[in-house]
């Protein structure tokens, strides 16, 4: 169900996203009088599930859930109709048309997918507001939550003080400015101790299929569940908030593994608060060192909420949500574009964690949750915009690239050069899919 759930979430948003994208070449191509002959959800190759001529386009979605598509006459896309490029020139077509012209109708899918972020986050500013918890008002230091983290030489309790000689604001930008390598400076017990940070740790984090997060603000010990299993079924019950165990006082929940060591298969004291009163109970360690519980994960609401973390809470009146919305699109492009960046550089192996639909997918929560919906929906907006802007052949700007060429020299590019780049372009588009996609399937079942 959970996976049907993140399916569902997917699927829809990346209709929602390819037929706006569409829509974006379709409408300006239709206001300089340029005939389109197809517009398809996903692809059609052989048959399609559904279609139906309505003037001179064709409307259907295809079978082929990997993106969508505009035929317009006259262009070289990846319908490769040679035989009408062969033809005499229609005034109805894309080629017939003046450059800047086709400049537009080339970069309509972009700037739709712009928009469209601009518009979910400006929205979604307005209707939730915007809370932050910032990284200096974490003053008990961090909960290490990845074994990379404890690899690089992070410990429980840290105070991230300065990555590459820069303070950090929110708190949950930590490990996305940490990948990028230099030098991270922390404060432990009211020492400066300076932790580098080498330049493939990216790579390692994707190969080694560690946890995303490296850190996430230190919770108390409330138990979740007690397994059937465990020694301690009857003992705990859900919701007791650990204060000490065996006389030494637990604040957070980080505390907890070092102190058990000490009593692995013995008996401890334990003291619990439980419905606003305080008891003590005697648990079993097991062997491990564990008292087979589970931990209660606090949510960053309910930190907000129960007031154990200060965050920094804003509302928008609808005028005011479309700035900030511009500013949250633009640093969300600059973040995509900095992580694309390592991508292209082999030295951080950041290219061992490109991911596929699988992976994309998996970024959708398994409950259907609509503010998460639509950041997602913006987020993929983007994405998609800048990765269509690539100087690709098959890809927009791949187009845009030969239009700017065509302006500048006042000369098209031969049409079998275009015809032949087409073809390099769909086979690198290929390859790159292949290349995601069969990550996501090593990872998943690997």
């Amino acid at each position: 169900m959970d996976i049907f759930i993140q399916a569902s979430q997917f699927l829809l948003s990346l209709s929602l996203l390819i037929i706006l994208h569409e829509f974006g070449h379709f409408i300006p191509a239709r206001l300089f009088d340029t005939r389109v002959e197809k517009f398809y959800l996903f692809f059609d190759y052989k048959f399609s599930l559904f279609k139906k001529k309505i003037g001179d386009t064709e409307w259907g979605i295809g079978w082929i859930p990997l993106g969508g598509y505009v035929k317009i006459s006259g262009m070289i896309d990846e319908s490769m109709d040679t035989e009408q490029m062969a033809q005499p020139a229609q005034p109805w077509e894309f080629r017939s048309k003046p450059a800047w012209q086709r400049l537009i109708i080339m970069l309509g899918g972009v700037t739709v997918n712009m928009i469209l972020g601009i518009i979910i986050y400006s929205m979604i500013l307005f209707a939730y507001g915007e809370q932050a918890l910032q990284n200096d008002k974490v003053v008990d230091g961090v909960w290490v939550m990845s074994p990379l983290a404890e690899k690089l030489g992070f410990q429980n309790g840290d105070r991230i003080q300065t990555v590459r000689g820069e303070k950090v604001g929110p708190f949950n930008a930590l490990t996305e400015e940490i990948i990028y390598g230099g030098e991270v400076v922390v404060n432990r017990e009211g020492q400066e101790v300076a932790i580098e940070i080498p330049s493939d740790v990216v790579g390692e984090l994707s190969e080694k299929k560690y946890s995303g997060m490296f850190f996430y603000p230190r919770i108390p010990f409330v138990i979740n569940e007690i397994p059937d299993t465990s020694a301690n079924s009857g003992v705990f019950l859900p919701k007791d908030k650990v204060l000490t165990i065996g006389g030494d006082e637990i604040k957070y929940y980080d505390q907890v593994k070092p102190i058990l060591s000490g009593y692995a298969g013995q008996e401890v004291p334990v003291l619990v608060e439980r419905d606003d009163r305080k008891m003590e109970i005697i648990a079993k360690v097991n062997d491990r060192g564990q008292l087979g519980v589970s931990t209660l994960i606090i949510s960053y609401d309910d930190m907000e909420r129960t007031g154990l973390y200060d965050f920094d809470v804003r509302s928008y009146s609808f005028l005011e949500s479309w700035p900030a919305g511009w500013t949250k699109t633009m640093d969300k492009l600059s973040g995509y574009v900095r992580q694309f960046s390592l991508i292209l550089n082999p030295e951080t192996g950041a290219y061992k964690g490109l991911g596929g639909f699988l992976s994309i997918g998996s970024l959708f929560p398994p409950t259907w949750d609509w503010e998460v919906f639509w950041n997602m929906t913006a987020l993929l907006s983007i994405i998609l915009a800048f990765m269509n802007l690539l100087p690709i052949p098959a890809l927009d700007g791949g187009h845009v690239m030969f239009l700017l060429y065509e302006m500048v020299t006042g000369r098209q590019p031969n049409q079998k050069f275009l015809e032949y780049a087409q073809l390099v372009g769909f086979f690198i588009l290929i390859a790159l899919l292949l290349y995601a996609n069969g990550n996501d399937v090593m990872k998943k079942f690997f």
